[in-house]
């Protein structure tokens, strides 16, 4: 190994070698690769807040449809879907009312957060956005959606306005959120996978503000 590389290696700490290499030179050195290149190791290994994020996506509807699918199927205490309208999830679940219904049937409580169609944050946001296919529209999709399924014990829905700006949809211990980006569409903006690891960790964070919200929503009906 060239004594010139390992000198710029010494001398400016942001700069480390390959993986391979850093466990070479640790081995021939007897100590840990953390030890020599700490920085380089955490930039790997995740060891704070951020071991909860499983993936980001840039766009949410850059996330595999089999990614939602496993995640609903894969709940068994509960299910929340906190969009402010939830209509893609009609679109692009295939059965998802049977699949929801076949979960609350087997213990898995299943909860709606959605938009008021008639409210005024509703009709603000139908002007930023200016596309045919209106926030109420979209709300009233899933609204008829749910009321299809008829009765299922287990499976409640309730109005909220103060989730315009922040998606949260979460399986158990695993979770998915989207924060809107001005007045892109909820399909734009980017998106977190997340998993519980810890507690008062992202997944948490998010989990109280659906939390809160829930208990301050309107019945659906």
């Amino acid at each position: 190994m060239a004594p010139k590389t390992v000198e710029r290696w010494v001398a400016d700490e942001s700069r480390a070698p390959h993986p391979g290499t850093r466990e070479d030179v640790a081995n021939a050195l007897g100590v840990g690769a953390d030890m020599l290149w700490p920085r380089a190791v955490r930039d790997v290994i995740k060891v704070g807040p951020e071991r909860e994020i499983v993936d980001a996506y840039p766009y949410r509807n850059a996330c595999p449809t089999s990614v939602w699918s496993r995640l609903i199927d894969g709940a068994e205490t509960e299910i929340t879907f906190a969009g402010y309208t939830n209509y893609f999830l009609w679109q692009e679940q295939s059965r998802l009312a049977d699949r929801l219904k076949a979960k609350a049937s087997a213990g898995c409580k299943v909860r709606f957060l959605i938009g008021d169609p008639a409210s005024d944050v509703t009709r603000r946001r139908e002007d930023v956005e200016g596309v045919p296919l209106t926030v109420g529209t979209r709300i009233r999709i899933t609204l008829d959606a749910l009321q299809r399924m008829g009765a299922v014990e287990g499976l409640e829905a309730r109005f909220s306005d103060d989730h315009i700006a922040l998606s949260v949809f979460s399986f158990d211990d695993e979770m998915l959120v989207t924060p809107h980006l001005s007045s892109l569409l909820g399909h734009e903006s980017p998106m977190l996978h997340l998993r519980r690891l810890s507690d008062d960790g992202l997944f948490d964070r998010f989990a109280g503000h659906v939390t809160a919200l829930w208990a301050e929503g309107r019945p659906v009906g």
